[in-house]
């Protein structure tokens, strides 16, 4: 039995169990003494009259709290529990038994316990099994419970995991079985677990990850160190992960597309999403990436995600990178009704591009070294020889630009100029915009020439601008910049404020 170190009395609450009032979500633990400690019900149906129950000052009311259990006396198997929110999970690796493990980092531990030790059989028994309750032999596969063979692709296992949710519905089958199918489907739709499945299929002692890097709260049978700052957990009895339903719009120029499966990044956001082309219902291969920054197409997603982590070389030095996860089995993707007219705009632009090259580069070369307005590049482009179906706004796009940005003020504007890695609109008055996140909108004054106003901005920068150096903003009439930040809303807000436009930006703002 570990020899703990005592607690200051003003930090901890306890005492032995006399009697458990089971209800829908929860289970009240009457103590010997004091107020009785709420636990869920995945909890409380491992404890009994006699157990000794230790909780922080002030957490006996919450389910989900930590929460430290020393079994009755006569207890044959399981002796210790232990409850707390863990962040990062260590990746496997070996202790001085050449045993394979990992640990987890305790968040906001306020009983001792500084980190969880969790030898890898324990976390292979919890995530990587499809029936908790049977022994190793009798284990059906994940792709037994899926119904698809090992080679199976992401797309015709999603499919596959719908048709059997169906079924089940149908079969009127029991909890457990959708849990089985969920978490079945979970790990082979993610590559890196899939590959830990496949080898655990093949070596039962082969190391296995902690599913997105822990985040979440653990419930574990084990025992305490002697020195009481480490729980050896034996067997993990439950985890909730941290978990969000998030709804948005996602651009597809944000997509890296494979073979047979796509990946949306949203640093701003800290999102990730794996998409194949069952969740995403259209075609496309690894070309899209060529010219995915000219199309404008946003998609709607829907998803449950879950918090994930990992330590990556930064500047010399471990940092924890953290971000968001969608969960396979609780993704939803909506296409836009005119998607395939916006791919083909896109793809017809590309093939100008290249078809063109000479030409469009002489253009470009021009834009470089003066304003252009939109008018004339289509004439211009016209002579060349280029179909009339192009977009001359594309000549100076870039990957990372957000149409957003562009759209708002196009619509609004009665002529618009291209010049280097600019747009410059007539809203009446002027708007420099370089459509990018971390540039600003710089907005002017109605000139009495727009002719002369170019000449001047031309020669002029930023820099000089904010300056008032030669008092060029006020020559140029400079009202102001708004800084692009996340919150397009009040980007679009301040705008139409400043332009003196009294449309009403919600529905606007929405759609984007």
């Amino acid at each position: 039995m570990a020899t703990i170190p005592p607690l200051a009395a003003e930090t901890v609450y306890g005492g032995t169990v006399v009697r458990l009032m089971p209800h829908a979500d929860s289970t009240v633990c009457q103590l010997n003494q004091g107020a009785p400690v709420i636990v869920s019900s995945s909890v409380g149906r491992y404890l009994s009259a006699g157990d000794e129950i230790t909780v922080p000052l002030g957490g006996a009311e919450a389910a989900g709290t930590e929460l430290y259990v020393r079994k009755a006396a006569g207890s044959r198997t399981l002796r210790e529990f232990y409850q707390v929110g863990v962040g990062y999970v260590t990746q496997p690796k070996e202790d001085k038994r050449k045993e394979l493990f990992v640990m987890a980092e305790v968040q906001g531990g306020r009983l001792g316990i500084n980190a969880v030790h969790i030898p890898c059989s324990a976390v292979r028994d919890y995530f990587y099994v499809a029936n908790r309750q049977r022994e190793s032999c009798r284990q059906p596969t994940f792709y037994e419970v899926l119904r698809m063979p090992l080679g199976a692709g992401p797309g015709e296992l999603r499919l596959s995991f719908r048709i059997r949710r169906i079924e089940l519905e149908k079969q009127k089958a029991p909890k457990s079985a959708h849990t089985a199918l969920e978490r079945a489907y979970n790990i082979l739709a993610q590559p890196e677990f899939r590959a830990c499945y496949d080898a655990l299929l093949q070596d039962p002692d082969a190391p296995a990850l902690f599913p997105y890097g822990g985040f979440g709260s653990l419930f574990l049978s084990g025992e305490r160190s002697r020195d009481g700052q480490t729980f050896f957990a034996t067997r993990i009895l439950a985890f909730r992960p941290q978990m969000r339903q998030r709804r948005f719009r996602a651009p597809l120029r944000r997509f890296e597309f494979h073979s047979k499966a796509a990946i949306y990044r949203d640093t701003g956001r800290k999102l990730e999403v794996l998409v194949d082309h069952a969740a995403m219902p259209m075609v496309w291969d690894q070309t899209w990436n060529q010219w995915k920054h000219l199309l404008g197409a946003k998609v709607e997603i829907d998803a449950t995600f879950v918090r994930a982590g990992k330590y990556r070389v930064k500047s010399g030095e471990w940092d924890l990178i953290q971000w968001e996860t969608a969960l396979p089995s609780r993704l939803e993707v909506k296409l836009p009704n005119n998607l395939q007219e916006q791919v083909e705009s896109a793809r017809r632009n590309y093939h100008h591009f290249g078809q063109y090259s000479q030409a469009i580069d002489r253009i470009r070369a021009r834009i470089q070294r003066e304003p252009i307005e939109k008018k004339e590049l289509e004439h211009l482009v016209g002579e060349l020889g280029v179909p009339a179906d192009f977009d001359v706004s594309k000549l100076t796009w870039r990957p990372d630009y957000d149409p957003f940005f562009y759209q708002q003020l196009a619509k609004r504007a009665r002529r618009l100029y291209l010049f280097r890695e600019e747009y410059i609109f007539d809203v009446g008055g002027v708007v420099a915009e370089t459509p990018q996140l971390g540039h600003a909108t710089y907005l002017f004054g109605k000139p009495a020439s727009m002719e002369a106003f170019l000449i001047l901005y031309t020669r002029t920068s930023k820099g000089d601008i904010r300056a008032n150096r030669n008092n060029v903003a006020e020559r140029l009439g400079f009202l102001g910049r708004i800084v692009h930040g996340v919150n397009r809303p009040a980007w679009l807000k301040d705008l139409l404020s400043k332009l003196g436009d009294p449309a009403d930006c919600g529905a606007a703002a929405i759609q984007h």
